[in-house]
């Protein structure tokens, strides 16, 4: 359930705006959930667990109903490694650790917490019965029920089927062992030849006893399973014919996907009522629900079997879909990710190329409600961009070849560098420069903040000073020609004018031909006036200056009242 050395940032799901870049940083895998996508529960470098957001139906377990905005710790899941996480729109979330334990919390009025009761979870308890002793390495929710694969049988057989189905699998990892499920129950979406609710995990057993299950799924309403030699599994609601069996009837208990008796299936996903399937030769099929054009058939009918969809005759790495969803996507091995079904309520009928690098982007710009089809793992890669590297190395003392002294002190920077970012210095180390030749250049002009804040921006694009400072830093960016700079302090300046620095700020933009920041500080003078004028920058004000302002207020009609 991880990525291939892809950088996926989580800053693309609206929901982590709310955190700081210092948060975003510490993140080590994350998921995004609920109705309207504004729940998440993530992971840190370090293995602490917080949550966030609306928390519908104490989906957040933090053990009140409150809704934040700030992360809170779960600390009954810190350190415990997360491997596996789903959620139900019930609401309700079931996740595993690498030790194999089961938690779930959440919405519970079909018992699909697995206690045996149908009182909601406020926090994360472990699901004990019939798992306790097993190693469960997968977990997935439809909306009021849950399913778990444990690790199981004996080890030799599973060591040597895990080896002959690598073989085929270019790289995928599978799970092996048997499958419990537990939950609402209504349409035989708990496979146990019943349409009575289970209140605790039961063994899903039919079809599939002495089968080794590989991968599952959840629909709204249906299960799917994959099994070692290929074979696909379907049961539970089939209205739509997302189980892929040739007709639209439920299925109380596993069966067979027998059209696809010919292939090899390696990986399965379900949306809200349809289903993908991806065999070991990278052909894609699909099956189920097509309102919103989510089987990619080029068409809107519903399809009771499954159909092959042609990707560019590419050969097809990953599929991706969410019970809570009508958004298909897929991944081939040239790296292009596709996208179909609904997109931000669009329906498109067809594989559509993406610029996306990863599935899981599909989902945060188009599906709606913008949550994610599985635990994200966000690879923080030692990989830097040009960018970060150039960040990395201003004012370093091993790499530079030329020092700044200014007010005493040192900035080390790199010739190249700065001649490649900014005129002034490209046409000051023409050799017919005295400071071509030195290898520390005093600076006695301008401020050290100022004048180290300038060398930083040509590293890194950004500004980080205090209003006053940007005045002296406006300063610099105009007599050295900046004009990006110009503007980015005039809006440093905008953004911090108060009261008691507002005539001073008025003073420097008329002093630095600044016109546009000369109205701004004009207009906020005279907004505020009597504030203003009891402050000691009014006071220090020249004679001609402030001659001008009164003169110019009023023209305003400030001081008629």
């Amino acid at each position: 359930m991880t990525h291939s050395g892809i950088m996926v940032d989580v800053g693309k799901w609206p929901i982590f705006t709310l955190l700081s870049p210092q948060e975003i940083a510490s993140i080590r895998k994350a998921c995004v959930f609920g109705t309207s996508a504004n729940e998440a529960i993530y992971i840190t470098h370090n293995d602490e667990v917080f949550v966030f957001g609306l928390n519908c139906s104490n989906c957040l377990g933090t053990g009140d109903n409150q809704s934040t905005i700030v992360p809170k710790k779960l600390e009954a899941l810190c350190g415990k490694k997360i491997s596996s996480l789903s959620y139900g729109s019930g609401p309700h979330v079931v996740l595993c650790t690498e030790d194999g334990e089961v938690y779930a919390w959440g919405h519970n009025g079909y018992s699909q917490l697995g206690n045996g009761t149908t009182n909601q979870g406020i926090t994360p308890v472990q699901v004990c019965t019939n798992l306790l002793i097993k190693k469960v390495v997968e977990v997935a929710c439809g909306s009021h029920h849950s399913m778990a694969l444990s690790l199981d049988g004996d080890e030799d057989y599973l060591l040597l089927s895990l080896l002959l189905l690598n073989f085929k699998l270019c790289g995928f990892v599978c799970f092996y062992g048997q499958l419990y499920a537990w939950g609402y129950n209504n349409c035989g979406q708990v496979g146990s030849g019943s349409t009575a609710n289970q209140p605790t995990p039961r063994r899903v057993s039919n079809c599939l006893q002495g089968k080794i299950v590989v991968g599952i799924a959840c629909g709204q309403t249906s299960s799917m399973a994959v099994v070692n030699n290929g074979e696909v599994y379907g049961w539970g609601y089939n209205g739509n014919g997302q189980l892929g069996l040739g007709n639209n009837g439920n299925q109380l208990t596993p069966c067979r996907v027998a059209a696809l008796h010919s292939v090899c299936v390696l990986q399965i996903a379900c949306g809200y009522a349809h289903t993908l399937a991806l065999t070991d030769e990278g052909l894609l099929y699909a099956w189920g629900a097509n309102t919103y054009g989510q089987l990619g058939t080029g068409n809107k009918s519903n399809q009771l079997s499954p159909v092959q969809i042609m990707m560019e005759k590419e050969r097809v790495v990953e599929i991706a879909a969410c019970h809570s969803a009508h958004t298909s996507a897929a991944k081939t091995q040239s790296g292009q990710v596709y996208m179909w079904g609904q997109c931000r309520g669009q329906s498109v009928t067809f594989p559509h190329l993406t610029h996306f690098a990863c599935t899981d982007d599909v989902f945060a710009c188009f599906a709606t409600p913008a949550v994610m089809w599985r635990l994200l793992s966000v690879e923080h890669e030692d990989f830097l961009t040009v960018a970060e590297s150039l960040k990395k190395e201003f004012d370093s003392p091993e790499t530079s070849d030329l020092k700044f002294r200014v007010d005493g002190k040192y900035i080390h920077v790199h010739k190249a560098v700065l001649k490649i970012r900014c005129e002034h210095f490209r046409t000051m180390f023409q050799s017919y420069w005295n400071e071509d030749m030195k290898e520390v250049i005093e600076i006695d002009q301008f401020s050290y903040p100022v004048y180290r804040a300038f060398l930083e921006y040509l590293y890194t694009d950004s500004v980080d000073l205090p209003p006053e400072d940007a005045i002296g830093l406006l300063d610099l960016a105009t007599s050295y020609c900046e004009n990006r700079l110009k503007k980015l302090c005039q809006h440093i300046i905008k953004r911090g004018i108060t009261v008691e620095n507002a005539f001073s700020l008025l003073s420097a933009a008329v002093r630095y031909d600044a016109e546009d920041l000369e109205e701004f500080c004009f207009k906020f003078c005279v907004n505020h006036l009597t504030e203003v004028t009891q402050t000691t920058a009014f006071w220090q004000m020249d004679g001609p200056l402030l001659k001008e302002f009164i003169a110019k207020a009023s023209k305003c009609g400030a001081f008629k009242n």
